[in-house]
């Protein structure tokens, strides 16, 4: 049933470019992969090649994308150009980016120069903030993603029945990361500020993927970027990168603490609530979607977890949840 209805969409997206170039004849190819039901496509004339967006409309609006893509470009970030789009279908028609990603090129002689780039994109996006005009990182929608641990991680890969006492452990640990999260300055946030949503382009980074962007905590997209689900780093080159983060948004004017400490302790606890929102979310793709691949990634996400609780006491009781858990899964 699925591979019908894959089928019926192509030839939908198919029939829409022909529409579009009746007189150009064109192939198409599977361009990347997405955690969501949005799949992307290369589509190669003779004149050079362009992506196609499939965002099914029963799961899938296009209408972020469009809206964030000018809000984002206006600040002079590199973005795909949108070239055509039929909302209805869900359909969009964009600029090719390439085909590297900063997971596919990212290496120890190049890092710095690289994320020097994506830290500066990453400025512009957070320098052109303001309220009322992205939906609210808010507590309700912070508290879900944690939850998504419990739910999918937990008791559905893991087989876990929590009892009272771990499910009051939990509550407590997800409260205190909470009060951290929603005390941080505010900014607009991609939430997938990592290696395979930044592209080698030049200008340099292009950035992809930013349709579920909002307005919350400042150092989220930093801890997508350095805390990256798919490519670990020496903890000390982190650091460096991190203060090298924060010394330019000071100079900028970014809202961040003057004091060093305190804002990696925000990155930090920042960090601990995305990591078990994307151990719960990793979960989900494969037992809901089906899509093993994300399995394999869930062990360094959670050494970055397991790192930060070791860190402060406050978090401990979830390393020892964690450290108690019995492994019976391969990755």
């Amino acid at each position: 049933m699925a591979i019908g209805r894959d089928l019926e969409r192509l030839q939908l997206l198919e029939n829409w470019l022909k529409d579009r170039f009746p007189d150009e004849p064109f192939s198409i190819n599977p361009a990347s992969s997405d955690a969501s039901f949005r799949r992307y496509y290369r589509a190669s004339f003779k004149s050079g090649t362009l992506i196609v967006m499939d965002a099914p409309p029963a799961h899938e609006d296009c209408r972020p994308f469009v809206r964030i893509a000018r809000i984002f470009g206006e600040a002079g970030v590199n973005l795909p150009e949108i070239i055509a789009q039929d909302i209805e279908q869900g359909f969009l028609l964009l600029s090719d980016m390439g085909g590297k990603t900063y997971l596919d090129v990212l290496g120890e002689d190049n890092a710095d120069t690289l994320y020097n780039d994506a830290t500066d994109a990453l400025l512009r996006i957070q320098l052109s903030s303001r309220p009322g005009i992205l939906p609210e990182y808010d507590e309700a929608l912070l508290q879900r993603e944690m939850d998504l641990f419990r739910e999918w991680y937990l008791q559905k890969h893991l087989g876990m029945e929590l009892g009272q006492d771990q499910q009051a452990l939990l509550g407590s640990i997800f409260s205190r990361l909470l009060e951290n999260n929603l005390s941080q300055p505010k900014v607009f946030v991609h939430r997938d500020y990592h290696s395979r949503n930044l592209m080698l382009t030049e200008p340099n980074p292009g950035v992809l993927d930013f349709q579920d962007a909002v307005y919350g905590p400042i150092t989220y997209d930093l801890t997508s970027l350095f805390r990256d689900a798919y490519i670990g780093w020496e903890e000390e080159r982190v650091l460096d990168w991190v203060i090298r983060y924060w010394e330019k948004a000071r100079k900028s004017g970014l809202p961040v603490s003057r004091d060093f400490a305190e804002f990696y302790r925000d990155f930090e606890w920042m960090g601990a609530q995305r990591q078990l929102k994307v151990v719960g979310i990793f979960s989900r793709l494969f037992h809901r979607d089906g899509k093993k691949q994300y399995l394999e990634d869930i062990p360094l996400v959670l050494s970055y977890l397991k790192k930060t609780c070791a860190r402060y006491a406050e978090l401990s009781p979830l390393l020892r949840l964690i450290d108690k858990i019995e492994v019976r899964t391969t990755f």
